[in-house]
């Protein structure tokens, strides 16, 4: 019987729909795991603080068609709770210049995702600071926020393009152009 989490009660939750390549495994509901908005991973509010754990969960990380996450092994499957995304890039590499320079980022599970147009920069606003707030797909639409440190590396890479008649902040990686921010130039 599919269990809510709770020990024998019945799970009310239906399975969410997720793309994975196989049979999908039995629906287990809420696993109680929680990733904290500085990456870290608790279980029922403890901290884990073994890395080769945290590792081996976010090798089994998937998102769902709802937006949801979810922990998926052979045997079971089961939500996850994440409070704005599972990883954080905390290095950046960059090869080459110009429209020819390539960066990728190392994330806090030692994954490292190249920024391309199948792994691209978004900027979003800060919830409630208005501060831009740098993210980078690293699989499958699951991202990774940019730390401090690694947006103002990164920042310092970009330069003005004339987009559509705009002056638009940006870089360039893998053949493709990352707008960072429009560019409010005094009259």
């Amino acid at each position: 019987m599919l269990r809510s989490g709770r020990l024998n009660q019945p799970l009310t939750e239906s399975p969410p729909d997720v793309d994975y390549p196989g049979e999908l495994p039995e629906y287990c509901g809420d696993l109680g795991i929680r990733i904290d908005r500085q990456g870290r991973w608790f279980y029922h509010g403890s901290p884990i603080n073994r890395k080769e754990m945290v590792c081996l969960f976010a090798s089994v990380l998937y998102r769902s068609k709802d937006g949801g996450y979810l922990l998926i092994t052979p045997g079971e499957m089961g939500r996850i709770e994440v409070e704005d995304v599972p990883f954080l890039a905390v290095e950046m590499f960059t090869c080459g210049g110009g429209r020819d320079m390539v960066v990728s980022f190392r994330t806090n599970m030692d994954e490292m995702v190249t920024v391309d147009a199948d792994h691209p920069l978004r900027i979003a606003e800060g919830e409630g600071s208005g501060e831009p707030s740098p993210y980078v797909t690293v699989r499958n639409g699951i991202e990774a926020r940019l730390t401090r440190s690694v947006y103002y590396e990164l920042v310092a890479q970009g330069w003005e393009e004339d987009r559509e008649g705009e002056a638009v902040y940006g870089l360039w990686s893998s053949g493709s152009f990352f707008p960072l921010g429009r560019l409010d130039l005094p009259d």
